[in-house]
């Protein structure tokens, strides 16, 4: 197997992992754990495809992964920044 195979294979494994992650609707951390996967697959699809020299395919997975990352933004990293109900602000 050589090293395109090795990234498409993680690629498309990672990719199907996460959307079932993000489909289950399981809770914000599974979610976000979801796009953080969906993130890993995305930069390994931008890597087969600049070895491939595929840059539709790179661009498209360019995007995606600003897709997921805003995701992890709105599953992981803003519920930690919102000060719970009750609690003092500082």
């Amino acid at each position: 197997m050589n090293l395109e195979s090795v990234f498409e294979w993680s690629a498309s494994l990672t990719g199907v992992f996460a959307a079932i992650a993000v489909a289950m609707n399981a809770g914000s951390r599974v979610t976000g754990a979801g796009f953080v996967v969906f993130t890993i697959s995305s930069v390994c699809w931008i890597v087969a495809a600049l070895m491939q020299k595929e840059t539709p395919l790179a661009l498209q997975n360019g995007v995606l992964f600003i897709i997921n990352c805003v995701g992890i933004y709105r599953y992981l990293i803003r519920p930690a920044l919102i000060t719970p109900k009750g609690a003092p602000a500082e």
